[in-house]
């Protein structure tokens, strides 16, 4: 599988897939969500609505509607606790999970943002590590796989992760 990380708008990513940083509700928010949201339209709001929210770890997914993507895969992320709770375990699956979904829909190009480290907390680095690791561990016919940044710190955080 290819790996790449890169600073960019995940909303305009042209991979098959995308994959939502979401809440358990699915019903939007802020931040990564927010702005899927409102780049997928109202459609996606119906869609999530429908599939009646997500665990923590867990991964569903809807069509993109008016992203460039295809789909939409929406996971929710643990909110960091100092590392003590099972954070990088949910981490962990968060990616497996979104990489299970994209099997399962045919998806060969996922972009991924920087799950669970913005307002639920995961301090960067060890995101980062955990992300990697999952994804080139991962079991999966997924080819490509982009971790969108959506700032350089975040970049580099990742970049770093991908080289060790």
């Amino acid at each position: 599988m290819d790996l790449d990380v890169i600073v960019g708008d995940i909303t305009q990513q042209g991979t098959d897939a995308i994959v939502n940083a979401a809440n358990s509700s699915l019903l939007g928010g802020g931040g990564v969500d927010g702005a899927i949201h409102r780049a997928a339209g109202p459609a996606l709001l119906d869609a999530c609505r429908a599939l009646g929210g997500c665990d923590v770890g867990g991964a569903k997914v809807t069509p993109g509607f008016a992203l460039v993507a295809r789909w939409v895969i929406h996971t929710v992320g643990p909110r960091w606790h100092g590392g003590e709770e099972g954070e990088p375990d949910l981490l962990a699956s968060c990616y497996r999970s979104s990489l299970a979904r994209a099997d399962e829909v045919g998806a060969a190009t996922v972009s991924f943002p920087a799950i669970s480290t913005g307002v639920y907390g995961y301090p960067i680095s060890p995101a980062a590590r955990v992300a990697l690791d999952a994804v080139s561990a991962c079991s999966t016919d997924v080819q490509s796989v982009v971790f969108v940044c959506f700032d350089e710190a975040n970049r580099a955080a990742y970049q770093a992760a991908l080289e060790r």
